[in-house]
């Protein structure tokens, strides 16, 4: 665990209070998802979400998206738009958030000087600005979010059902320390998670809540309001933790499309693996991008250059795996085959 790490310290209380959120509510989700859609790569299971969307926003989700700082925490959309999993729900709990908490959000964000004064406008409590905010949030998760929000929930609420076997079997010092390794590490009683920046964070009898989320990968975040003594802090935790369980969301299961047919032949995560290695990339970067270990990584390599779909060359104390022409002609097939235009 390196220097930037996050200290939540319990007492007796806080472990017998800690509980389980089925999620974090549709208008944080799409908030996170917005986030992923704004960086330059995303994971290997979010890569078919990201085609699907990218270039899609209407003009009516700006006010949304001009939200999104450059650096440092962004919107806490939980905290003014609740946790319900229905959209509207979350759109009219925003309209009826108390200004004060409005301003207290915004003014804890550092926005660029570009978007500052529309931040600052909403912040004031300008009704007019609030509800171009609450339609564009409506019209950010009709893209991002709703087409795919069935099949995510269904992915929530296995993992919430994971945590209540792990909780039953282990009790909640087991279920803490299950908590997505090597991200996270158990050290009673202080939770030990990476993260952007040292924090400590004593929950003084309050509990604490673990909530899944989609749209995240290898990163949890600490959600809570400083100046609420009673508010419980959730602890969000990526639902996502393979290119399998990823890539299903987004097919909906129904075994079509290149990532679907690919992942049948292969198998899913050495598929994902296949279409990575297009570019070349060393045992450890392959290893980062699939969410998994490097001897797994290593491990699915050696499978692939056996089966002559990569080749392996060593530079220095590395090596550098790429797909060969039989792997990228694979690729290809797979690819007209997905879209009716010939046989396999």
């Amino acid at each position: 665990m390196g220097p930037l790490v996050l200290r939540i310290h319990f007492t007796a209380d806080d472990l017998a209070r800690t509980q389980v959120a089925a999620t974090i509510g549709a208008a944080a989700e799409t908030y996170y998802s917005l986030e992923m859609l704004s960086r330059r790569s995303v994971a290997v299971p979010f890569w078919h979400w990201r085609a699907k969307v990218a270039g899609r926003l209407p003009q009516e989700a700006q006010p949304l998206t001009v939200l999104m700082p450059d650096h440092g925490p962004g919107l806490d959309l939980l905290a003014l738009a609740g946790d319900s999993p229905d959209i509207d729900q979350a759109v009219d709990t925003l309209l009826r958030a108390p200004r004060a908490r409005v301003r207290r959000e915004l003014q804890a964000v550092a926005f660029d000087s570009g978007h500052s004064s529309w931040a600052r406008t909403v912040a004031e409590g300008d009704g007019e600005a609030r509800r171009h905010l609450a339609t564009a949030l409506e019209a950010c998760h009709r893209v991002t979010v709703g087409p795919y929000w069935p099949a995510a929930r269904s992915r929530l609420e296995a993992v919430r059902a994971q945590y209540a076997r792990t909780f039953l079997e282990t009790g909640v010092e087991g279920l803490l320390a299950s908590l997505c390794p090597p991200l996270v590490r158990w050290s009673p009683p202080v939770l030990e998670v990476c993260y952007p920046r040292p924090v400590d964070v004593h929950l003084g009898g309050r509990g604490l809540v673990l909530a899944p989320t989609v749209f995240s990968w290898r990163e949890l975040s600490l959600l809570y309001d400083p100046y609420d003594e009673e508010s419980v802090p959730r602890l969000t935790v990526p639902a996502v933790t393979d290119p399998a369980n990823g890539c299903a969301l987004w097919h909906g299961g129904n075994g079509t499309g290149t990532d679907e047919a690919l992942g049948t032949l292969l198998g899913r995560t050495r598929a994902a693996a296949l279409q990575l290695l297009v570019d070349g990339r060393g045992t450890t970067e392959l290893a980062g991008r699939l969410g998994i270990t490097p001897a797994a990584a290593s491990q699915h390599a050696k499978a692939l250059r056996g089966a002559g779909l990569i080749t392996t060359n060593r530079r220095g104390g590395s090596v550098l795996h790429v797909t060969t022409a039989l792997g990228r002609e694979l690729l290809g097939g797979i690819r007209e085959h997905a879209r009716g235009n010939g046989p396999l």
